[in-house]
Order: C-alpha cells, then structure tokens, then sequence
C-alpha cells in the first residue's frame, strides 16, 4: 500500500546453542522440537507474519539441515504476491571463511537488502517463546525516527546481570548497552526494574548498513549485534527502547501477558514446557487471534486405550497411551507409551517410545529415544548421572534416538 513502510525481517538462526545439548548435538537451536509439533523458530517467524511482514529470510549456519527443511516445508507464502520466508545457508560471500558473528552474517547477507530496498529491517532472534506484534514496533520506531530500535523487557533488577541491559532516558533513548552488567541500570522511575534486551531490533536500513561497514573493517570487533552493532548506534545518540509492556497482542489473557522466555538452557526450556501444562497456562497456545503456526504431521488423533490416562497434560497427534499413566507432561506426535508405565513432569518429543512398567519422572526424551520395559528414569539421581545428561536442577536429559535399557 502507499505510503506503507518496507520491511524487510531477518531471523538469526545460525546459533549453535551448546547450553541445550544434548537436544543440540544434532541440529540447530531454532530447530529444537518445542510443544509438541512446533519447532522454537516457529514462534518469531509466527509474530513477524501474523504482523503482516512477509519478506522473511532466515539466517541459517550450524547443523541446519533440518531447520532448513522444516522452513521451506512448512512457511509458505504466496509468492504471486511477492510473500516468502527462506532460509539462506551461509554462503561465504566474502572469502573462504563462515560467519565470525552475527552482525557479519547481516554483512554477509546484504545482497538479500540490496535486492528488496526496504525502508527498514527487523532483525530478530529465533530462539524464544513469545508473542508480540512488531507492527507496533514499528509504528514507534518510525515515528521516533531513531536508526535502531531494541525491544526490552522489565526484569527485576536483581536477576538482570544475566541480560543485555539497556540504560535508557525518560523519553526512551538509549545512553548506554551493557552486556550482563555487575550492576544493571534501572528503568527510569522503577528502581528495581531493568530493561533486558529481547534480541529484537527494528533498523532504519541506511542505519543498518552504515554500522555493519563500519563493523566490518574493525579488527577489535567480535562482529555482533548486541554487543558491537547495538553499542555503535548508542554512542551516535540514535537508539531507542521499545517497552515490551507497551505491547498488546490480539486474544491474549492477562495470564499470559508479557511472557517471553529465553529457553537456552536445558533448564529453561524444561520450565518453558511446564508453563504450558495447567488448566490456566502461563503461556496459551490456544490463541486463534494470533495463532502460532507451524505444519501438523498426518497422524490420527491421540489414542488412550486399556485405562490409559493423562492429566494436566498436552498430548499430540498419533501417541497411543495404552493402560499408562501421564501426569503434567507434554507428550509430542507419535509416541508409545505402554502398560503400567509412569511419566510424570516431562516433556517426550516425537517418535518417543516408554516401555512397559517404565517410570519416567522430571526428564527430557529426545526424539526417537526408547525407554524399555521397567527402566526407570528421575528415580535414582546417582544412576541418571552415570548414564545420561542432567540438568543443573536436576532435569534427565536423554539425546535423539538414545536407548535406556
């Protein structure tokens, strides 16, 4: 439409994501399998297009096979309308070396800006679980004129030193960016409150690729977004704060309001799950005002035979829970759960299988793990450790297509 700004959004998806291993051994972060049939990219690709940006191209580089085959099967616009999400593999545009960074992946990639002439690039992260309308965003950020706008959330001030945090006026500029700071900033007029950035950025393109150039060419750069691109702009007085409270997101609850999790940690991601799971979630998948979207498997419906039961739980399409008992769980597409088996505050990602008179308890079950008869998994805490991954708070954690037995 006339008048209508361009957009053009970036997904950085390259991220190798070591803190999630052993579910990252084999694949890219943003491609975890995440609440049953979604995957975690699902969920920013979800809020940019239910925005109405639909030139998306994904950057992809670590282990991306399946993430890449995931996004051209299942995101697919109406290119007669010039719509399309792509994932772009790392391509080595600037010599035989693969990206040093985020912001040279951007570097890299400018052929994808040159090609489009947006008026204004969205570069966001793709391995959180949110919503939130980036349209209103952008509203902010055109309206502010600023070369970047970083979208925060409040934080307690305590718990901030984990964060990018953003120091800010009273009229939203940015004076400084701190990365995990020893003393975090506070909001203005919140003394106990910080603004944590989400890894959302919202560029003014001409911005943009002035301050990748210039990036480019400084041998003391790491070459990233947050901690090199964001810090630039702060220091040429042209960043701004979008206040992620300020966001209002179509069907949601006052529940679920405002809830972004950064799930990089084994721990993160089992509580993310949990979330999910009680009669009021924290978190509401069931959103059909702003819905987010992925492609279903052709499965039959979930099956509950000889007695089987789960409660408090989420169940996928194709799982056959037979004579066994599931209790504050997520239990992914096409998974076996037989006779007398107990699972219980875990979450069990597709293809799964637990045995007869297995116990399953506070664990992660990787896709196609098996689990056999009577094996019994977040019982005995000495025996998990000697055979699998656990968690710092004491998640079990077995790897695709692992056997306990």
């Amino acid at each position: 439409m006339k008048g209508q700004p361009r957009v053009l959004g970036i997904v950085l998806a390259g991220g190798e994501g070591k803190r999630l291993w052993p579910l990252t051994a084999d694949r890219a972060k943003p491609a975890v399998p995440f609440a049953g049939n979604y995957r975690l990219v699902d969920f920013v690709l979800s809020n940019l297009v239910n925005a109405g940006f639909h030139q998306l191209c994904v950057l992809t580089q670590y282990k991306s096979h399946s993430l890449d085959r995931h996004i051209s099967t299942t995101w697919r616009l109406s290119t007669v309308l010039g719509q399309y999400v792509t994932p772009v593999p790392a391509q080595q545009r600037l010599g035989p070396r693969w990206y040093t960074g985020s912001a040279d992946a951007i570097y890299q990639s400018l052929n994808l800006v040159y090609d489009e002439q947006p008026d204004h690039i969205a570069v966001f992260g793709a391995d959180h679980v949110y919503r939130m309308d980036p349209g209103q965003m952008l509203d902010q950020h055109v309206e502010s004129g600023a070369g970047v706008t970083v979208a925060g959330i409040r934080v307690p001030r305590a718990e901030a030193r984990a964060f990018g945090c953003i120091d800010s006026d009273e009229h939203g500029k940015i004076t400084r960016f701190l990365e995990k700071p020893a003393d975090p900033p506070s909001v203005p007029g919140h003394p106990d409150v910080t603004f944590a950035s989400m890894g959302n950025y919202l560029f003014s393109t001409s911005a943009l690729i002035e301050a990748l150039r210039a990036d480019a060419v400084d041998k003391d750069s790491l070459h990233d977004m947050g901690g090199d691109i964001i810090p630039m702009l702060v220091g040429a007085g042209s960043a701004h704060v979008y206040d992620f409270a300020d966001n209002v997101v179509p069907g949601e609850t006052e529940r679920d309001r405002g809830y972004w999790r950064d799930v990089g940690t084994l721990d993160a991601y089992y509580d993310a799950h949990m979330d999910l799971v009680s009669v009021h979630p924290v978190f509401n998948l069931y959103n059909r005002h702003w819905p987010i979207r992925t492609a279903t498997p052709p499965l039959p419906p979930a099956k509950f035979v000889n007695a089987g039961s789960a409660v408090e739980s989420i169940v996928g399409p194709g799982t056959i829970i037979s004579g066994a008992s599931v209790v504050d769980s997520v239990i992914s597409a096409d998974v076996l759960i037989e006779d007398g088996a107990q699972v219980e505050g875990s979450v069990v990602l597709p293809g799964a299988r637990i045995g007869k008179g297995a116990v399953v308890r506070r664990a992660i079950l990787d896709k196609n793990v098996v689990v056999a008869d009577g094996v019994r998994i977040g019982v005995d805490p000495e025996a998990d450790r000697a055979q699998h991954t656990v968690s710092g708070s004491g998640v079990v954690v077995l790897g695709k297509g692992a056997r306990a037995e």
